[in-house]
């Protein structure tokens, strides 16, 4: 079976289950905090394990993208150098949202297994979580016995908690787990060594395929465990693995899956993949593993960066060139070549990669010619290091300094050392490994206690697309500390607050009671935690458990719809002038201003911001009515609706048309009724922020008239200042006269450097064969310093030249040395300014051995700087 055959396969036997087969969610994860990127197939769910929201399916089956290469789930470092570990691989699931439990899963995953996909039973293995006393977890009985009706008892394993009781995290959905084994070992390796004795035993041939966690409890803060409201199932099985053992592999990297991918790097670089544990060959897993992380998260929009989720794509797409580069010998942009064969392969799974093709290029191209011109400065700092050290080591701080300036692995570092028959002090390069993450995690720690119910759990109802001032009362809230600061999360029965989403900014405003005298408390944001609305407070409303007034601020509401339907607007204007090809990157709406990020690979010039511009104040003119319409998603996409890349849309979605021939949206935020409501939109700017990535800034309403109304004030002053009517010509004439001015100035003063070069040659003295010339001179600007001294050069021999000069109270010093007399005499100018000058000026400064400048706060130590040079001699 190909890969392909073996997916739907998966697919019809669920959905012939009764399973409801749905889409992947997006691998970046836009409204959890607790991660940046979808690592397990359950993270879309966990709503629905929580009780937060209701499943519309009761159960359903899908296969998710999944990326691990953070946190607690991290399998970077085996990427590539084991046979199954990968960075994005895909999760085969089903999942029972308080429908059935463990009898059902695990007769349909031996159905599955041994009568469809016909995996001999005997290379199958099974284990259940034996159970846990400090935990006080018994015995998974229930799951053995299941098992029993299936397997042999002498194949069911009792697995520790390690690998038998699964959780999302610290906190969170879990629950025990049974995996299921598969012994890929030739007949006669099995004939010696028995299989269940390799089972979680890191063999590379007897691996697990499957795993049926049955979520039964929520793991809080202080470690307990509370029972979910239901019983639930969540598998996962590993798809990259499931075709190896169906195409008879001994590595998931021989399947179909990635032998394309592979094929293609070979002819890219010449070289052949010969399936060894070489370093070579270890590169084109990698290659053939990381551009498929890279890929379709770019795709799922998350664009490299250096902060949070775009730092660590950053760091994949970093790692693969550094192996490339270094064990393929290929020194330019390649893995932008392999996106096409990508995108071809996952076209009717995943068709998003499909559809961005060209920009993803674009961006991954950018990145790549980018390091590459990093990593030459990092071997040539490497050089520089191994000359420098002592003892034939390479100091851990180095190593660091190589890492975090330069993307080196320690392992490229370490095999650089080699070559060079020198080490590296891998201890001091973990310590300020250890230190740096210790500083990252003290600036974004986050302390949050368990949620404190008041009122009977129930979702959460925002009714604020409507009303802006409603009766509620709190359901739960939990305390959060955040660089010192103390705060209150809130969950509402009901809420008018809209948390942001979508770009849009969360609401603020008031909870109001009455009950024990008015008061106020200020709701500071509104933010969602997968679907919980969560308002944040400073101080907890007394009595908690009383009836509240919720109160979102009208004005600062009103301003961000203006600004959120313009966005509408903007977007259509923009494909309207710069053609089909522009998509919404990013996005922020606020009461303040719009920020739209789109996909574009040359500058927005001047004259197309202004035809969007005008297109988009004609339909504000226009007074168009906007129109919101929930319907069946496929319903929506078939009137034209423009679905934005990396969005989870459900079944029913929101739309919002503003005229059905200029724009159709799926949109969950707020809109204004009608255009006309915005006023004026006005750009004010447009620049790049990645690559093929264009960033817009805009106005709409009061803050347009605002800001037109400051800049004809300013031309007003500016035209008073100049006294004239025709500002722009009097400034033209400014610019004029001050070039002319400068051109004299630069004329006199040449003449005047003249004369200070005739001066201070008559101050030539020698001393041990060197002429030497010390003195301070008046001039203008340091770089006069320097033309003094490439001047002196032309009428002198074998010199040190040190000149100083006070300029406007600060410092400024040259020093010059000739070529001979760095030979001879070992005189080095940069170290002379950083050893010599700059303590006694109290600055710093640095350049050449035969140039070097430095600038200071004491300009009254000028003489000793003479002094200590000439000392040197």
């Amino acid at each position: 079976m190909t890969s392909t055959e073996i997916r739907q396969a998966f697919l019809d036997f669920f959905k012939s289950k009764g399973h409801e087969i749905v889409p992947s969610a997006p691998i970046v994860v836009k409204n959890d905090p607790t991660l940046m990127f979808t690592n397990a197939g359950m993270n879309q769910f966990k709503d629905y394990f929580l009780g937060n929201k209701q499943s519309p399916y009761p159960r359903v089956a899908d296969t998710q993208k999944c990326l691990r290469v953070s946190g607690k789930h991290n399998d970077l470092e085996e990427v590539g150098v084991d046979t199954y570990h990968h960075t994005m691989f895909e999760m085969l699931g089903n999942w029972s949202f308080g429908d059935y439990f463990k009898k059902e899963a695990i007769a349909w995953s031996w159905e599955l297994l041994t009568e469809v996909l016909k995996i001999p039973k005997d290379r199958l293995y099974v284990s259940v979580f034996e159970g846990d006393e400090k935990e006080g977890l018994p015995f998974d009985e229930e799951a053995a016995n299941e098992w029993k009706k299936w397997i042999s008892e002498d194949r069911i394993i009792k697995g520790k908690k390690k690998d038998n009781f699964w959780e999302m995290g610290d906190t969170g959905p879990c629950g025990p787990c049974s995996e299921i084994h598969v012994d890929c070992r030739p007949d006669a390796e099995r004939a010696q060594v028995e299989g269940k004795t390799l089972v979680n035993a890191d063999h590379p041939q007897v691996i697990e395929i499957w795993n049926n966690v049955f979520m039964q409890f929520n793991r809080l803060k202080d470690g307990s465990l509370q029972p979910l409201p239901a019983k639930h199932v969540d598998t996962g099985m590993g798809f990259e693995r499931l075709v190896r053992v169906l195409q008879n592999k001994t590595s998931n990297y021989d399947t179909d899956v990635f032998t394309g991918t592979i094929s293609a790097i070979e002819k890219i670089t010449g070289k052949k993949y010969d399936f060894s544990d070489s370093k070579e060959a270890i590169a084109f897993r990698v290659l053939a593993d990381h551009i498929r992380a890279i890929a379709f998260t770019i795709a799922d929009g998350q664009l490299p960066s250096n902060t949070g989720a775009g730092y660590v794509i950053r760091r994949i797409l970093r790692r693969a060139v550094r192996y490339y580069y270094s064990y393929l010998d290929y020194k330019h942009p390649l893995l932008h070549q392999l996106v096409p064969v990508i995108a071809e392969q996952f076209a009717t799974v995943f068709s998003e990669l499909k559809q961005q093709q060209e920009f993803v290029v674009k961006v991954i191209r950018e990145e790549e010619d980018s390091f590459l011109r990093t990593l030459e400065k990092g071997l040539k700092r490497i050089d520089d290091i191994l000359k420098a050290s002592s003892g034939n080591q390479i100091a851990g701080k180095d190593a660091f300094e190589l890492y975090d300036t330069y993307g080196f692995p320690i392992d490229l570092t370490r095999l650089i050392a080699s070559e060079n028959n020198t080490s590296v002090d891998e201890a001091g390069f973990e310590a300020e490994m250890q230190q740096q993450k210790n500083r990252s995690r003290a600036a974004t720690a986050i302390d949050t206690e368990d949620w404190q119910p008041v009122h009977a759990e129930q979702p959460s109802k925002f009714v604020g697309y409507e009303d802006l001032n409603v009766p509620t009362q709190i359901i739960k809230y939990r305390k959060v500390k955040a660089k010192g600061k103390e705060q209150y999360q809130l969950v509402l029965e009901t809420t008018p607050f809209y948390a942001e989403s979508g770009g849009q900014v969360g609401d603020t405003g008031t909870l109001t009671t009455t009950q024990s005298g008015e008061k106020n408390i200020k709701v500071l944001d509104t933010k969602k935690e997968n679907d919980l609305i969560i308002h944040l407070v400073d101080q907890l409303p007394e009595p908690i458990d009383g009836g509240y007034s919720a109160v979102v601020d009208f004005e600062k509401r009103l301003n961000t719809t203006y600004n959120h339907t313009a966005t509408h607007l903007l977007h259509a204007a923009l494909k309207q002038v710069l053609g089909p090809h522009v998509n919404q990157k990013g996005s922020l709406v606020s009461p303040e201003l719009l920020r739209f990020d789109v996909s574009h690979f040359a500058k927005i010039t001047d004259e197309e911001l202004r035809k969007v511009e005008m297109i988009v104040n004609q339909k504000i003119r226009e007074n168009i009515p906007v129109v919101i319409k929930e319907m069946p998603k496929e319903e929506a996409l078939k009137l034209g609706a423009m679905a934005l890349f990396g969005e989870k849309y459900g079944d029913t979605v929101r739309v919002v048309t503003i005229d059905p021939k200029f724009s159709v949206e799926l949109c969950g935020g707020t809109h204004v009724p009608q255009t006309g409501m915005i006023g004026m939109f006005l750009i004010t700017s447009e620049a790049a922020v990645a690559a093929g990535v264009r960033r817009i800034e805009a106005l709409t309403g009061p803050a347009a008239f605002r800001y037109l109304s400051e800049r004809v004030n300013e031309y007003k002053q500016v035209g008073e200042l100049l006294k004239s009517a025709n500002p722009l010509k009097a400034i033209e004439k400014l610019i004029s006269d001050k070039t002319t001015l400068e051109k004299k100035v630069e004329r006199l003063e040449a003449k005047e450097l003249v004369g200070i070069r005739n001066e201070l040659l008559q101050k030539d003295e020698t001393i041990n064969q060197v002429n030497f010339i010390g003195g301070i001179v008046e001039v203008s600007n340091p770089d006069a310093l320097k033309k003094l001294c490439a001047d002196l050069k032309n009428h002198l021999r074998d010199f040190v030249i040190v000149l100083g000069a006070n300029i406007g109270g600060k410092a400024a010093v040259a020093v010059t040395i000739a070529d001979t007399v760095v030979a001879a005499k070992g005189l080095d100018a940069g170290q002379i300014i950083k050893q010599q000058v700059a303590p006694l000026i109290k600055g710093g400064g640095g350049g050449q051995k035969t140039l070097a400048t430095a600038g200071g706060q004491e300009a009254g130590n000028l003489k000793q700087v003479i002094e200590a040079v000439k000392k040197l001699l």
